[in-house]
């Protein structure tokens, strides 16, 4: 596969070199709380990384799923869950291949796309819109983290930048209820910044599905 191995995010979590990690819940995920825009609903967190979020939603009254591809991320995620006496559902699996039992109401998408390859940004995004319930909502934030090589054409990550053209192709509208931009920004440590946006699915057309259109009648 492209990108990062199973290795790679194994070993990073078992010695603790997470330069990304901020230490604490993503402070846009707490405005959402805080507003209101986010409540307590059965909710997904895929790539939890050391479960910050996945801890702050549990504290909240959410029904969290977190999932992440490294074991360690994992265990380490269940042992703060218990220090802090809360529940979640963790689960190690691979997001391009995972299918969940039921659909979520909502799903938190922080560090997972641009920890993914580029090459794989395709079916994770379809996965996103699978997990979905029907009028269920992503919240996501998209990494802004240009490298240099991009102007010739180098893939470089991870992080890989999400740029917000890119994300408009990868999440159509179509499928996805676009608001209307300046999103949030949100800086970070590492001197990027992400860009927050809730977007909500549009409703699934059925396969074979066609609409119906009356027109006008001329009557004898």
């Amino acid at each position: 596969m492209a990108g990062p191995d199973f290795e790679f995010w194994q070993q990073r979590f078992e010695q603790g070199s997470t330069p990304w990690d901020r230490g604490a819940a993503n402070p846009q995920l707490q405005v959402w709380l805080r507003e209101g825009s986010l409540s307590p609903c059965r909710i997904l967190v895929p790539g939890c990384g050391n479960g910050h979020e996945v801890l702050a939603l549990a504290a909240a009254g959410f029904d969290v799923t977190a999932l992440d591809y490294a074991p360690a991320a994992v265990a380490g995620v269940r042992r703060r869950l218990g220090q802090a006496g809360l529940e979640a559902t963790l689960i190690q699996a691979d997001v391009r291949t995972w299918s969940p039992q039921a659909r979520f109401d909502a799903i938190y998408e922080q560090t997972c796309l641009c920890a993914l390859h580029p090459d794989d940004w395709s079916i994770y995004a379809a996965r996103l819109r699978d997990w979905l319930a029907p009028h269920g909502r992503l919240y996501a934030l998209f990494m802004q983290a240009p490298k240099p090589g991009a102007a010739e054409g180098l893939i470089q990550g991870p992080p890989y930048h999400c740029d917000i053209h890119g994300m408009r192709a990868l999440f159509p509208a179509s499928q996805w209820r676009w608001p209307a931009p300046p999103y949030p920004r949100v800086d970070h440590p590492s001197g990027a910044h992400e860009i927050g946006v809730v977007l909500p699915a549009e409703p699934r057309r059925e396969p074979g599905s066609v609409d119906i259109v009356e027109v006008g009648r001329s009557f004898p």
